[in-house]
């Protein structure tokens, strides 16, 4: 009982009035202690003590008796001096305490203009201070001047308290120089990263292992052609939210019963490529994890973070994206630069910006982030808005591709599809291509209930990976049917060296008239003419055919085609492991959200005596297409090299990303901000009467038969997609790299 810790005691001491009563029962408890030690040595002194329990109690135990019983008057005597003390400085802490309220109930919210938003803050406080426990963590208990500390310190609306103690501000040292990341050697690590406990990552892991050692070979690969550029290690966080208990996961309990796989397979292969680059990494899964690794306070996600944030990147998708906002308060704002979200089939800008979205009708469940497009990656390149992630297909030998070649059967096809959804209303085309082909088909069924497939159609039922590759070594024919929509199966079965059959879709799919694409925050107005339209616009014949399956005569000559044309495995080098990490290497060196870009200037900031400095375009010889000029003497610091930059103007109805194309070009909207100008149009000969800025995802752009000029109010809404016939555009197109389209030739 007398082991009193030492933080109770500084608590109980420094803390209340009830501390002069702790120090009475500890000099009472001494006193008492005394008293005992004084009977045992008057026992000592007796002769009748000794002479019956020697053996029991030596003389030697008590020999101390006397120098202890000093010990404890002093220790009596130093709680007394305490006591005296304490009772000081209570009587000044109360003194001091009325005047500290006084002037806690005395404060005033400040009118500063630096702070407009003060007062609004301070009253939402006073109404709402209790509705989250956060607040009452940081501090606050509902009187003025907490508010006024949390609103200044933890947050940032109101100004600095006078009466507060504040650190001078003292220049801090230069930052240490960052660890170099290095090539890694070895993915077991990785392994244990990413966990257990769900089916999901039982088969992204053995996705990992099996691709392991074509991971280090590209790693490798690439390190040389790198030639020791230094590269700084970025501490990376990986929170995969749609595996997250709190978004349904309702992927995990389907992986073993056909569900999709082309999300994690995308995940697994992000995993290897940034742990492969050498970048330090942690991985969730799970709400609670997130929340301890960002550093959330307890309570319902309305206030900061309580430490600045110790990732440079974020990788995420849309579900993860949702918790991070509802768990980060405003620290989302804050950091949302340096996110990266996971988004396969892409988000246009019309539908990122909130209130353009909004007025314009394009507000969807997943849109209106405000984030850079670019800060969306997609796993096929098809919206140049946004940054292009992709995943991996195996890459083979030369030995493994004259293999497959040699055994090839010519009269054998698979079909694309593991559900039996799938198949249903089929059967025309179906029974046309089994006079031709053995079909077979890798439909998930439970024992007791066999698929409803053709009879003629041999199905394995759902297979593990390994087992399917070789089925696609054997087949000659890998066939679609319209649906699921640009998966990794038709890569992966070119790459054995099968053909892909698709259909072409007329009119092209999309959010406009097709209930898959509605909903999501893209409208793919136009690219969505076949099933995989990367494989139809990026690879082609021999290798894709892609048909109107509502004309049997055209169906069935492409199949008889089909049987008669020799093709070798292929695989585009920027879906191979070393594509993937040279990709990933580029987009970490060189894209920075967080660093603010200039703006086209406004209307309402412009005056005539402000004169645009002279345009650094230029017409490109012999041509009706701008390109940054040798001759301009200046060049910005912008990724990609505004070298690649070229200008052409669109036909009307086309977007940016088909005219582009049509050049043999990419389109690049980091781009816009450089011809986001009056002079441009001058210079394409373009004749103005009048030139607005106004928001409008189509701008810059010219009504011809108007002759009106537009540009871009708003940096957000520059965009690659979308069309009008009232509009020729503006577009700003690069060039890329052989077989890497999301990159130019200089951009490494």
């Amino acid at each position: 009982r007398l082991a009193v810790s030492q933080l109770s005691l500084c608590a109980a001491v420094m803390g209340a009035l009830e501390s002069r009563g702790v120090l009475r029962r500890m000099s009472d408890m001494l006193e008492m202690l005394m008293k005992r030690m004084d009977i045992l040595a008057r026992l000592e002194n007796s002769t009748g003590f000794h002479k019956g329990d020697e053996a029991r109690f030596p003389l030697d135990r008590f020999q101390p008796a006397a120098g202890l019983m000093e010990r404890i008057q002093a220790i009596a005597q130093n709680v007394s001096d305490i006591a005296v003390k304490v009772d000081q400085i209570l009587r000044n802490s109360l003194l001091n305490g009325k005047g500290m309220e006084g002037r806690r109930d005395q404060c005033e919210v400040p009118r500063d203009p630096k702070y407009p938003d003060c007062a609004g803050k301070v009253e939402w406080m006073r109404a709402r201070w209790t509705s989250d426990p956060c607040y009452a963590f940081f501090g606050v208990d509902g009187t003025e001047c907490s508010f006024l500390i949390y609103l200044s310190e933890v947050e940032w609306f109101c100004p600095p308290l006078p009466w507060r103690n504040h650190t001078v501000a003292v220049p801090s040292p230069p930052p240490p120089p960052r660890t170099q990341a290095v090539f890694r050697r070895d993915l077991a690590r990785l392994l244990e990263l990413i966990g257990t406990g769900k089916e999901s990552l039982s088969f992204m892991k053995k996705r990992i292992r099996h691709l392991a050692q074509q991971w280090l070979r590209a790693a490798r690969r690439l390190k040389q052609r790198l030639a020791g550029r230094p590269r700084d290690q970025k501490h990376i966080l990986v929170h995969i939210g749609f595996l997250t208990e709190e978004s349904g996961d309702v992927f995990s309990p389907r992986v073993l019963k056909g569900g999709p796989l082309g999300e994690m397979v995308q995940w697994a292969d992000i995993l290897a490529a940034l742990f492969m680059l050498g970048h330090s990494l942690r991985v969730t899964v799970s709400l609670k994890e997130l929340q301890s690794h960002l550093g959330v306070p307890p309570g319902r996600g309305n206030c900061p973070l309580t430490s600045p944030l110790p990732f440079d990147l974020i990788y995420t998708d849309y579900h993860g994206l949702q918790q991070m906002k509802q768990h980060m308060g405003l620290s989302f704002k804050k950091y949302r630069c340096r996110v990266r979200v996971i988004d396969t089939f892409g988000t246009e800008p019309a539908y990122n910006h909130e209130e353009y979205a909004t007025l314009r009708g394009y507000r969807t469940n997943w849109g209106y982030w405000n984030l850079q497009p670019s800060q969306f990656m997609t796993m096929f390149p098809h919206t140049p808005d946004n940054s292009f992630m992709g995943f991996v297909s195996e890459e083979l030998n030369q030995t493994e591709k004259q293999l497959i070649k040699a055994n090839k059967v010519s009269s054998m096809a698979v079909v694309y599809g593991k559900e039996a959804s799938i198949w249903k209303g089929k059967e025309k085309f179906l029974a046309i291509l089994n006079k031709y082909m053995e079909i077979h088909g890798t439909v998930y069924y439970e024992t007791q209930r066999p698929p409803e497939v053709p009879a003629f159609v041999k199905n394995h039922g759902l297979l593990p990976q390994h087992e399917f590759q070789q089925l696609l070594r054997k087949a000659k024919l890998f066939i679609g049917f319209g649906f699921p929509y640009e998966g990794p199966a038709p890569l992966e079965a070119i790459a054995n060296g099968c053909v892909f059959l698709q259909a072409r879709f007329n009119p092209p799919h999309s959010s406009l008239n097709h209930e898959f694409f509605r909903g999501k925050p893209t409208s793919r107005e136009a690219s969505v003419s076949s099933q995989h339209p990367y494989a139809e616009d990026f690879i082609g014949k021999p290798h894709v055919w892609t048909v109107d399956y509502n004309n049997s005569e055209e169906f069935e000559a492409a199949i008889k085609t089909i049987m008669r044309t020799q093709v070798d495995p292929y695989l585009p080098y920027e879906y191979t492991c070393e594509g993937m990490l040279e990709r990933i290497h580029a987009y970490i060196q060189h894209q920075d959200f967080c660093t603010t870009s200039s703006l086209p200037p406004s209307p309402r900031t412009k005056t005539p005596a402000m004169q645009s400095p002279p345009s650094p375009l230029a017409l490109s010889p012999n041509s009706t297409h701008l390109v940054w000029s040798p001759s301009a003497g200046w060049a910005p610091q912008a990724w990609p090299p505004v070298a690649s930059l070229q200008v052409w103007v669109s036909e009307p109805q086309h977007t940016c990303t088909e005219t582009c194309r049509r050049h043999g070009l990419v389109c690049e909207p980091t781009f816009f901000r450089f011809l986001n100008k009056e002079e441009v149009f001058l210079q394409l000969s373009i004749a103005c009467d009048s030139t607005e800025y106004e928001m409008n995802h189509l701008y810059p752009a010219v009504a011809e038969n108007v002759r009106e000029c537009y540009l871009q109010k708003e940096p957000l809404l520059f965009s690659c997609a979308g069309h009008h016939a009232k509009y020729r555009r503006l577009c700003p197109c690069r060039d890329f790299r052989q077989g890497q389209v999301a990159l130019c030739r200089d951009c490494l």
